[in-house]
């Protein structure tokens, strides 16, 4: 196999895919390659949540509040149903001090134009039955939403397809072809593919593409771990947090300072229910390297915990596990620009758990800035080049 295109994109999830749609819509011929299948990933182990409210005041909410816009119609312009539901979501708050964070956190929110607000927790069981009765209360917007992600992963890559992407499944880039400090194509698995321009959209497996290249990526993957319950009458109402997830999310050294193990395997609430009705019940935020495996302590903490936050949990039979890897950045911000000192060269990794909220914008800023050398955010926070690479 000999080919050529524009544009090569690796990495075939909900980023690689939205990035390959949006450089079709410009015209641009691309070819995208994933070393298995789409949604093999993390877009295929994953939750189900477009969630504004886990996201830092400032760019990065900025972003998700863009890509929650793309989402109203994205069913429409992509053609086909991306399980998309918007009914709210809230963050369980426990304690006092939490309350304080919490507090600030919104306050800050409501600057970038969030619609937030603070619950007492008899106000909040109004929104969500069966919560825990010593929750001092959570935080509620009504612009969190929630899809199916393999079907957003596919979504993409069918309407790419259908404007001429050609998708290679089951290739795998073996190396990067260079003349001097200039990238012109990828050697892969199934024979060379030229393009003067190659996009590192391949998420917690970026690090290793750039190694091809000799960048060390700061990008390392996080496992997190999820229980899924079987098929039962609507429980979950939207999507529901707990701060502490916001904690392990932004400060992981505090998790590895305490004594407790799962505050150590950064679990923190992340539920909601499938459309067939299966509860999905998260997460552990791990550095394990690439091991994908469940463990029997990450799950218990996960179930422990979850039960503890919403006791009616405890009814629910709980049928199988999943985990993945996310691809986790110093200051929770993904690298999204061109290289510096490496022409041709241009990241689209590092989403960490954000990989589903900021999809639809992250293709469409990517394919501005190939096109025009402009978008319509500013992107200067996500230039890869702030890590000196």
């Amino acid at each position: 196999m000999n080919k050529k295109a524009d544009v090569l994109v690796i990495g075939g999830g909900v980023i690689g895919t939205s990035i390959a749609y949006y450089l079709a819509k410009q015209k641009k011929k691309v070819i995208l390659v994933e070393r298995y299948d789409h949604a093999a990933g993390a877009s295929g182990s994953c939750d189900q949540m477009i969630i504004m409210q886990s996201k830092n005041p400032g760019v990065h909410l900025q972003y998700a509040l863009a890509s929650a816009e793309m989402y109203k119609t994205l069913s429409q312009e992509l053609d086909y149903d991306i399980g998309y539901h918007k009914e709210g979501g809230m963050i369980l708050i426990e304690t006092s001090e939490e309350m304080e964070v919490m507090e600030d956190f919104v306050a800050r929110q409501k600057e970038i134009g969030l619609q937030v607000e603070i619950l007492t927790r008899k106000e909040a069981a109004k929104h969500q039955r069966g919560l825990a009765e010593h929750l001092v209360g959570a935080t509620y917007s009504p612009q969190d939403a929630h899809i199916d992600p393999m079907k957003l992963n596919l979504g993409f890559a069918y309407a790419a397809k259908k404007l001429g992407v050609e998708i290679l499944l089951n290739t795998e880039v073996t190396g990067i072809i260079q003349q001097g400090n200039k990238v012109t194509g990828v050697e892969t698995n199934q024979g060379t593919i030229l393009a003067p321009l190659v996009i590192n959209a391949a998420g917690a497996w970026a690090p290793l593409i750039g190694q091809m290249v000799g960048l060390e990526l700061p990008i390392k993957p996080r496992r997190g771990q999820i229980a899924v319950s079987e098929p039962v009458a609507p429980y979950v109402k939207g999507d529901v947090l707990s701060a502490r997830y916001i904690v392990a999310k932004y400060n992981p050294d505090i998790l590895e300072k305490s004594d407790d193990r799962a505050v150590q395997l950064g679990v923190g609430l992340a539920l909601s229910q499938t459309e067939k009705g299966n509860i999905l019940i998260g997460a552990t935020r791990e550095f394990v390297g690439y091991d994908l495996g469940n463990t029997r302590e990450g799950i218990k903490e996960v179930l422990k915990n979850a039960t503890r936050l919403v006791p009616g949990l405890k009814k629910m039979n709980f049928i199988r596990v999943m985990s993945g890897v996310r691809p986790y950045t110093p200051d929770g911000l993904p690298l999204v620009g061109f290289v510096k000192g490496l022409e041709g060269f241009f990241m689209a990794a590092g989403h960490e758990g954000d990989g589903l909220a900021l999809a639809p914008v992250t293709g469409k800023m990517v394919a501005d800035i190939i096109e025009e050398g402009k978008t319509f955010m500013d992107v200067s926070a996500i230039d890869p080049n702030r890590f000196n690479l």
